[in-house]
């Protein structure tokens, strides 16, 4: 059994349904009463590409499933929910993005972990403190250590119920 966390993040077709919807899809991977999803937060996109805000949470939760396997069950909740890769940091209707897989560093050509850009992403890193405030990551960082006032700022916590 081990404890990942995943990143969420939607901004087309009702972002909050996609997210509240992933987080159902997620359940179902989990082990028993382990899934904890962070509130949801609004944050204005990456990249050159227009698009509206993003909602974006973070999930944790424990289960059996293997790295690449894990991976591929996300990627079938996002087709599921009508995900479609045309450009990158370009609009979607949901991403899921595997973070954190227990301790481990995995360098595979389908898959990073810990997720490449997770260190200097707002929308990844607060909501990730929220359910895990003494997270150490497997570099030996607090996560503490890598939220600044600017991460804060960035981002506007939404009122929820999911």
């Amino acid at each position: 059994m081990t404890q990942v966390f995943v990143a969420l993040g939607a901004n087309l077709e009702d972002p909050k349904a996609q997210l509240d919807n992933a987080v159902t899809a997620l359940s179902a991977l989990a082990e028993q009463d382990s899934l904890k999803v962070s509130p949801y937060y609004c944050s204005t996109p990456m990249g050159d590409v227009v698009q509206p805000d993003y909602i974006n949470a973070v999930a944790s939760f424990n289960t059996k499933l293997r790295p690449l396997a894990l991976l591929d069950a996300l990627q079938q909740i996002e087709n599921t929910q009508g995900r479609v890769r045309k450009e990158r940091w370009g609009p979607r209707t949901l991403d899921l993005d595997l973070l954190l897989y227990g301790d481990e560093i995995i360098d595979e050509p389908r898959l990073k972990v810990p997720h490449y850009g997770m260190k200097e992403r707002s929308f990844v890193l607060v909501p990730l403190s929220a359910i895990a405030p003494d997270l150490v990551l497997p570099c030996k960082t607090t996560l503490r250590s890598l939220i600044s006032d600017k991460f804060l700022a960035e981002l506007q916590r939404l009122d929820n119920d999911h």
